[in-house]
């Protein structure tokens, strides 16, 4: 079965390590900026790295939040990394308040500065960390035959807060503070981890997506 994946051109994601994850998972990648290769994708991806509000502006200076609103509409399924998926959510209160897509209810906010015991830990959160799963557990999403505490690669200073907590898929404990490492909603999941990065889970995890 061919299974060709579509990702989002926007001048603001990590393209190369993006495509190359999802050809090592079995991919037919497609990198673009054309509105209608987005809107009727296949499968989308929407990589992201920077600031949320450089982001949002460059895929709205494209004309590209439009068609990936349309894609999402079809739905069929949608991916979107670091950047990408906070973008899914209301706003960002990075450098400002930003709009995002509306995809998913929620905003994103700033990691505290301080551990729990409120000593001062490293902002950003960077490295690896290991994934907790809600209390409705991951199956049948791209975590699915994942064991609890498989470890992924993180690089961020804000995280994503969706308004209903049914539409979180994993976390992570940093120093005692609970981040939302992944979110899901319909037809769409997002991974605040870059599973591009994260090896041989990682690897799975794009596959698992990829036969959605």
């Amino acid at each position: 079965m061919t299974r060709k994946v579509t990702v989002v051109d926007y001048g603001c994601g990590n393209l190369l390590s993006v495509s190359r994850g999802l050809e090592e998972s079995g991919g037919t990648v497609d990198v673009t900026t054309d509105a209608d290769k987005i809107a009727n994708a296949e499968r989308l991806v929407l990589p992201g790295v920077g600031a949320f509000g450089k982001a949002m502006q460059a895929m709205r200076d494209g004309g590209l939040e439009a068609p990936i609103k349309a894609f999402v509409g079809t739905g069929r399924p949608f991916l979107g990394i670091c950047v990408g998926m906070q973008a899914m959510l209301d706003y960002s209160e990075e450098f400002g308040r930003h709009q995002g897509l509306g995809l998913v209810p929620g905003h994103v906010a700033g990691i505290p500065a301080t551990a729990e015991d409120g000593t001062p830990h490293p902002i950003p959160h960077i490295g690896w960390n290991r994934l907790i799963k809600p209390a409705a557990g991951w199956d049948g999403g791209i975590l699915d035959g994942q064991d609890e505490g498989v470890a992924v690669y993180f690089v961020h200073s804000f995280a994503a807060a969706p308004d209903d907590e049914g539409d979180v898929l994993a976390t992570c404990d940093y120093n005692g503070r609970p981040i939302t490492a992944a979110i899901a909603k319909d037809n769409m999941t997002g991974c605040q981890f870059h599973p591009e990065k994260s090896g041989p889970v990682g690897l799975r995890i794009l596959e698992q997506f990829l036969s959605d």
